[in-house]
């Protein structure tokens, strides 16, 4: 898809992150100015480190919890996409504080900051985890239940925020319920790794990949690319009903862990045809996890002419070829 945006001046929070540092890459090649503020809590300079020697490029080091750093970085601003956060739902069960401090407080800051320095609109990443305890699917974004994990808790804040910014202030905002995004740059270590590049990893190592539950756990699984796409058109669309609102951003369809790994072992197997026979083993299921998870696409559809181009298995092909030329 053509999304024609150049010109602009874009400050993008978590930019050396997995989705902030594919979002500056393609604001780069469309010939825009990007401003890039993260702390390397979690992202990795490795990831940024091709866009330092452009002169549309500005690394700004700094934590979205210091409102002088987003004061700072969002002077002379266009658009905001905030992607900078503690992700992870067992993450904010074993450190409730500091995902509400990064997620919430940090969030404050930059609406703040980007109110007071005249940003035109501020995008921002929300998540398919304020769906809750919500039985009913596919998820549309007017119908969500109770939160299960504190991370849930401070993305839906978020979303409050940033409706109370746009009715009080006039900030033109817009938030992205982002349904378990993979791809290129997704880092497949740590303790709060996703599960696709962890899988991964683990399949090219000859690991067994511990599954939590039986596998019949369902996720929308987004590839970053159509992530991309959504974050572009939430930039320079001019209608009127597609701002102050969220959107789901996924394929719109829905697969098991079960499914997942069938194809990640099918993929690798180009590579490598042992992979074909390694053996999974299943764990506990996590506390805080919803058992499915699919989106509506509807809206962001209809209002933002989203049309997300990667299936699950074409996103799949797409990253188990980069991860084994990466890893």
């Amino acid at each position: 898809m053509n999304i024609e945006l150049s010109n602009k001046t874009i400050l993008v929070t978590g930019g050396a992150g997995f989705i902030g540092s594919n979002l500056c890459e393609a604001l780069i090649e469309k010939g825009n100015k990007v401003v890039c503020l993260d702390n390397f809590a979690t992202g990795k300079r490795d990831n940024i480190k091709e866009f330092l020697k452009d002169t549309n490029f500005i690394l700004i080091e700094g934590d979205i919890r210091r409102l002088d750093d987003c004061l700072k970085a969002t002077k002379g601003v266009d658009y905001v996409l905030h992607q900078a956060a503690l992700g992870s739902v067992p993450r904010s069960i074993n450190d409730p504080i500091t995902s509400n401090d990064v997620n919430v407080s940090g969030f404050l800051n930059m609406l703040v900051a980007s109110r007071d320095n005249g940003v035109k609109r501020f995008v921002f990443a929300a998540s398919s985890s304020t769906y809750g305890d919500s039985e009913s699917m596919p998820k549309v974004e007017d119908i969500i239940g109770k939160p299960l994990s504190p991370y849930a808790i401070t993305k839906y804040v978020n979303e409050l925020y940033a409706d109370i910014f746009s009715k009080s202030y006039g900030l033109e905002t817009i938030g992205l319920r982002y349904f378990n995004v993979f791809g290129r740059k997704q880092d497949p270590n740590g303790a709060y790794a996703a599960v696709i590049p962890k899988f991964v990893s683990q399949l090219m190592k000859g690991e067994s990949p511990v599954i939590n539950g039986d596998g019949n756990y369902s996720r929308d699984f987004t590839y970053i690319d159509n992530v991309i796409q959504a974050n572009l058109l939430s930039l320079v669309t001019t209608n009127e009903k597609a701002i102050n609102t969220v959107y789901n951003v996924a394929y719109g369809d829905r697969n098991t862990l079960n499914d997942l790994m069938r194809y990640l072992k099918e993929f690798l197997s180009d590579f490598d045809s042992k992979i074909s026979s390694i053996e999974v083993v299943y764990g506990p299921n996590r506390v805080g996890d919803i058992p499915h998870s699919h989106a509506s696409v509807d809206k962001a559809k209809q209002r933002l002419n989203y049309n997300p181009q990667f299936t699950l298995q074409q996103g799949l092909k797409e990253a188990v070829k980069w991860y084994w030329e990466n890893l």
